[in-house]
């Protein structure tokens, strides 16, 4: 299968996209300028012809951020998948490196699978120990809710890797996997919630934003905590409407993981601006707005 290739190089100083190949069903969008002219990144964005991604497409690609570079890899809307025709399943892959002092942001809009939907996509990123740094949102909404569909897609399947250069030891592997049972559907395992979320931020130039977003959940969880305890004379508790957790990997816990669920996908585009906000100086703006 051939395959899309971004590569981002130091030119003059300033992080340069050098190469940029992709092929049908996928294109690359590249603007020349975004935020001030002073910003040292390049900004990168997906688009799918047909505004989505058919039954039975296939998309590759991979991405090389040189050293001290940094990309900024996003959407302009969510990521469609059509109906699945028959049992074809749509997939993406994607691979990318990470030099030293790079940095590589993935940023889309969430995937939304329409019903009867396959889809499963695969991110593998390399790293320099101690050195690249990396943000990965990932996530997932339960359909069209104009249409009525919740949760009604039949397969959705999602791999995180992060790998070290050189011998591919693994630092962190996550796999979300949401398929339709024969005896629980999966709107009956979600219940209320309309998305989840993953957000992986590892390296050296974003240990501000770990402690900060790390701080942000430990309220929350304690919010929650007195939200599910029942109130006198109730025996249920309330079940909150955002749900989020928070844990470290990685040596000396170099990388942090954040998952949520929520009953709106608003409130998790909130939360992205609220704890992306201070990556404005290194992208030029604010992820999300």
């Amino acid at each position: 299968m051939e395959r899309g290739k971004l590569v981002v190089e130091r030119v003059g100083g300033k992080s340069t996209l050098t190469r940029c190949f992709s092929i049908y069903p996928f294109k690359f969008i590249v603007p020349k300028k975004v935020g001030p002219s002073q910003t040292d990144a390049v900004w990168i964005y997906t688009i799918t012809y047909g505004g989505g991604i058919v039954s039975g497409d296939s998309i590759a690609f991979d991405i090389t951020v040189g050293d001290g570079c940094t990309a900024v890899l996003t959407t302009q809307s969510s990521t469609k998948v059509y109906k699945s025709v028959g049992s074809k399943c749509s997939e993406q892959i994607l691979e990318a490196s990470i030099g030293k002092d790079g940095l590589l942001v993935v940023i889309p809009d969430p995937v939304t699978c329409f019903s009867t939907a396959r889809y499963s996509q695969t991110q593998i990123f390399r790293v320099v120990p101690d050195q690249s740094s990396l943000i990965i949102v990932d996530w997932v909404t339960s359909g069209r809710h104009e249409r009525g569909e919740k949760w009604a897609f039949s397969l959705y399947k999602s791999t995180n890797r992060i790998l070290l250069q050189g011998n591919n030891d693994p630092m962190f592997l996550d796999t979300i996997l949401l398929e339709q049972g024969t005896h629980c559907s999966i709107s009956d395992r979600m219940q209320d919630y309309q998305a989840i979320a993953m957000i992986v931020i590892l390296g050296p130039k974003l240990k501000f934003i770990q402690n900060q977003i790390q701080d942000d959940v430990k309220k929350l969880m304690s919010q929650q905590q007195q939200l599910r305890a029942p109130s006198i004379g109730s025996k249920k508790s309330e079940r909150p409407d955002f749900l989020a957790s928070c844990s470290p990997f990685g040596p000396q816990g170099i990388g942090v993981v954040v998952r949520i669920a929520s009953m709106t996908t608003e409130s998790i585009y909130k939360f992205l601006q609220h704890e992306l906000a201070s990556m404005e100086p290194l992208l030029g703006v604010s992820p999300y707005q």
